[in-house]
Order: C-alpha cells, then structure tokens, then sequence
C-alpha cells in the first residue's frame, strides 16, 4: 500500500513550523469548538496530531486510489452527452473516495459540516493529489471556491450551500470568456434583475471553464448596463440544480485530461448576487485567483515531485554501457537539480501557505469582532507578504514545473516519449501550469512592485537573521553574496528612471529575488532535517549562477538598447 504522506517527510517537517501555533490559535479561536464537536481540538497538540491522521488517510487515498486511476483517466477523460459532462470512470471513483473521507470542505467551518483546517493542510493535500494525479486536482481542488463564498456571502447563502460543499457538491468559477482571457474587465456575460421573480438573471457565453458542469457555480458577470470596465461586474452563484446551463463543448487539451475543461451557455439561468454589487473583479475575483494561484504552487510541486520520483526510478533500473544510467554524471546532475527544485518550490509552497493562513485568519476574525491594533498590524504584514510570495511562487513552481517535467522525459530518453510511461502524461500536465490562472508573464507584473517597494529583500534581510545549523553557514555566506548582488541590480534598474527598462528587467529582477527567498526556505529545511542539505547546497549552486547571468545581462544593456526588441 502507498502513501503519499508517509514517504514524503517534508509534509510533516511543515506541520512543525513555528508560525503554525499562531496559525492553529487563530484558526481554533481559543479551542471554543471542543464542546461543541468530538472531533473539534482541545489545544495545540490535539489539532496537529488531527491533521496528522488527516494527512495520512488522504496520502492512502493518494497513493492506492487516485495514482493508479491517473492514467485511465488520461485515456478516457470525460465526455458529453445531452449537455452534460461524464466523468472518466476513475475521477468518479476519486471524488467517492474524498467524499467519504469528509474531504470535500476541508477548510469550512465546521458548523457548515468543514473540518476548520488551516489552508496550509488544505495545501498539502493538494500536493500530494498533484503528484497522483495532476487533473484530479483541477476537480478537487476547485472546492477553495468554498472560501470565497464564505468570505463574501450572506449568512444565509452559507446555510444553503456550504453543507452541501463539504458533503461533496463540486465547484467552478466561472470567469473567463470568448473574448475575455486575462483581461476579464472585458467579461459580457449579462446579469439583470428579473422584478417579477425577485432573482438575477444570466445570460451569455463562458469558455475554458474547469469542470464547468459543477454543482455550485461562481460566475463573474456584468450587472451595470453600459459599463464596459471592472467597476461593472459583480459575482454570482449559480446552482445547477436550477438549471439555464448547458455544456457545449468539452475542450480536447493536450494534458489534464480528466478535469473537464467547458464552454458553457447560460440562457436566462437563475442565480444569486454575492456580496456587494460593482465589486466582483475588484474584490471577490481577486480572492478567488489567489486562492487559485496558491493551489497552482501545489499542483506545481507535486508534478515535481512525480518527475523526480519517475526520473529517478527509472534511472536506477536503466542500463548502459554496463551500468546504471544513474552513475554518468550528466543523469545525476539533472537528477540532483530536479529534487532541489522539487524541494525549493514545496518549501515556497508552504510558506506561502501560513503567511495566507494568518491574514485570512484574523480577517474572519474582524467579521466577529474588531481586532486589536496588534492584530490590525500582523494582518497587514501577512496578507502584504501573500500578495508578494503568491505570485512569485506561482511563477517559480510553474516553471519549474515544466522543467522538471521535461528533464524526467531526458532521463528516460526514447522510452519517455512513450505514451507507456508516466513522465509523457506529467510532462503534458505541467505544460499548462504556467499559463492558467496568469500566466508566467502576469506573475511578474504582478510581483514586480515588491521589488521596486523593498518587500522581498526586507523578507530576505529577515531570513537572514534567522539561526541555522552552523554547518550551513558557508552556504548562508553565499546567499548573503546573492542578496547583495540582486540589492544592486533592483537600484541600478531603478535608478534608471525608465518604465520600459523597469518592465523588460521584471522577470530577471522577481527571478533574481526568487533565488535568495528559495535558497533561504531550503537552509531552513536543512536546519530542521539534514536531508534537505543537498538540495540547499544544489539550490544555492543553481541560484548563484543564474543571478551571475542575470548580473552580466543588466550590467551589459544600454536603454537605447530596448528598441532592438520593440522592431
């Protein structure tokens, strides 16, 4: 029997970090819910030792379950009839076992039949569900849409639709458009009052839904008549039980294959508005793609993962030239870096997760009561470091993603471009991780501003002063040497002056910046378990050499430079 949970310690070495007191403080409000509910915590230790069993029963159901059924699903994938989406036949089998595993709302609270658990074990089984299977998580993971509609939502839409959530109803947000991709102040999807029935109204074309033939649908769509930007949209739930929907076509993606990918035709459909009007994109899409990006960062991770693992096995078992394919030094130095990205872009993952964790914490909490100015002040700080590492993390994993994916394939050589092993299906998985939910490009854009403001080398600054093990600290001196250098491309670009230069130096700038924040997590690691030792040193190695070529590009580019690339 496998388990993913089990045989990948890095899960549990996140359990033991020390922001997750506060974390489980914040979350359990005290331990208020011990008398109300027998599986509610009775303190600290109670509730780790909670998500421990959790974990451990999602890593079974990982390992013996969904990873067998991964590449039947891929085969089959799931089709259409009278409008309607089937599910491959192991999808099925994979959402009964979540569903009676009670893993359906695992973040909700639990008077809405959740489990109350921090987004950073939500997180982790996302990771080991995208190592199984990367298109499952697309159906699964889908369920955060939760968070949104408890965040934005009447008391009475939690009461109608969240127990349905966690008892196993899926989701979708309903987002994008025909003619609108990224840019969804563009979205034309209409929605008016209907007086007679004292309800709104849908009308119009979604495309590229995931699993757009869910229970519940969050729609952004247009309800001020004559607008034409983002201050015209609202969000609105839809349930499928209503009907006004129709399926009308199952996109044909080349990886994915198991999470339906839909164009959907709303024709009058009933639904609800949720939270205010005009603030759809503004607010409500914002927290749905952060959500969203952050489960990337796990999907991102686990397909490492699954190339290491793959890679690595098989280059055991390969022989050539009398030996395995394991020992020529070209095999283990992809292999080495292919494990160090793997571990760098989970220990981003996780950190990303509490700094998330703690801001949406006590921003339920203020729904309660008004926080204390201390609180008000680590809101900030966190929910200002989850809009900084969010899109980082989402940029780096995915990338790295890709990478990974294709070394897996190198080191199997001829039989990797077989359908026979599981690295041609990983390698097509990965491949959309850096375009949905903003591409890499919009990632950078996105990040950009912390480096230009200072937030990631004052988080860096503050990874710096943290205490690890003694052996490590040669490779801290270099990490320390990477900042100084990346502090000294950030103000030569800046000094510049120039938004053209700023804009085409973003991605090398974020990049440079991601290689100290990656490399300090990784020094981390490897102070708490020595094992992750090699992957900081390979780490730091890589990282070291990809800001010396950032250096060498910036230092070498002239401003009048820039019109080479505008011809």
């Amino acid at each position: 029997m496998a388990n993913f949970y089990i045989d990948t310690p890095a899960l549990r070495l996140n359990l033991k970090n020390d922001l997750m007191k506060r974390i489980v403080e914040l979350k359990e409000r005290n331990y208020t819910d011990r008398g109300k509910y027998d599986y509610a915590p009775i303190d600290f230790a109670d509730a780790i030792d909670s998500y421990d069993k959790v974990l451990e029963i999602a890593g079974e159901i990982c390992g013996d379950i969904i990873a067998p059924n991964a590449e039947s699903v891929d085969h089959e994938a799931p089709t259409l009839h009278n409008n309607r989406v089937t599910y491959a036949r192991g999808t099925s089998q994979n959402l009964d076992a979540m569903r009676r595993a009670d893993l359906m709302g695992v973040t909700l609270p639990r008077v809405y039949g959740g489990l109350n658990f921090p987004i950073t074990v939500n997180v982790m089984i996302a990771d080991m569900i995208s190592r199984a299977d990367a298109s499952f998580q697309n159906v699964w993971g889908l369920q955060d849409c939760a968070e949104t509609l408890y965040e934005a939502g009447s008391l009475d839409q939690h009461q109608r639709y969240l127990p349905r959530i966690s008892a196993g109803e899926t989701m979708s947000m309903d987002l994008t458009e025909p003619d609108a991709g990224s840019d969804l102040q563009a979205v034309m999807l209409r929605a008016s009052f209907d007086e007679k029935e004292n309800c709104w109204r849908l009308n119009g074309v979604k495309r590229f839904i995931t699993n757009g033939d869910s229970d519940i649908h969050l729609v952004l769509a247009r309800s001020e008549e004559g607008t034409k930007d983002g201050r015209g949209l609202s969000m609105f739930v839809y349930d499928k039980r209503n009907g006004g929907v129709d399926v009308r076509r199952i996109e044909n993606k080349k990886g994915i294959k198991g999470a339906p990918t839909c164009e959907l035709v709303y024709k009058n459909a009933k639904a609800e508005l949720v939270g205010e009007r005009r603030l759809g994109l503004i607010k409500y899409v914002m927290s749905l793609m952060n959500g969203a990006r952050l489960g990337i960062i796990a999907q991102s991770t686990g397909l490492s993962e699954a190339a290491y693992r793959e890679a690595y096995a098989y280059a055991l078992e390969r022989r050539q030239f009398g030996k395995a394919i394991i020992e020529f030094p070209p095999v283990y130095e992809m292999l080495s870096l292919i494990r160090a990205k793997a571990d760098a872009s989970r220990a981003m993952l996780y950190e990303t997760a509490r700094f998330v964790d703690v801001y949406k914490a006590l921003e339920d909490i203020a729904r309660e009561r008004q926080l204390t100015p201390e609180e008000r002040q680590e809101m900030k700080k966190y929910s200002k470091l989850s809009d900084a590492f969010t899109p980082m993390g989402k940029g780096m994993a995915s990338e790295f993603a890709n990478q990974n994916t294709y070394d897996c394939i190198q080191i199997h050589g001829g039989s990797g471009y077989m359908k026979d092993y599981a690295c041609e299906r990983l390698t097509r998985d990965a491949r959309i991780t850096n375009i949905y939910e903003g591409t890499t490009q919009l990632q950078v854009i996105a990040a950009i501003r912390h480096v230009t403001t200072g937030t990631y080398l004052t988080q860096i600054r503050t990874y710096e002063q943290e205490i690890y093990c003694e052996c490590l600290n040669p490779l801290k001196q270099r990490l320390i040497a990477m900042t100084n250098v990346y502090e000294e491309l950030a103000g030569k670009v800046a000094e510049a002056k120039n938004t053209d230069l700023l804009d085409f130096m973003a991605r090398r700038l974020v990049e440079a910046a991601s290689h100290c924040v990656f490399g300090y997590l990784l020094l981390r690691d490897a102070t708490i378990d020595e094992q992750y030792k090699t992957s900081a040193e390979v780490y730091v190695r890589y990282g070291e050499a990809e800001i010396a070529k950032i250096k060498a590009y910036i230092d070498n580019f002239k401003i009048e430079d820039l019109e080479y690339y505008k011809k």
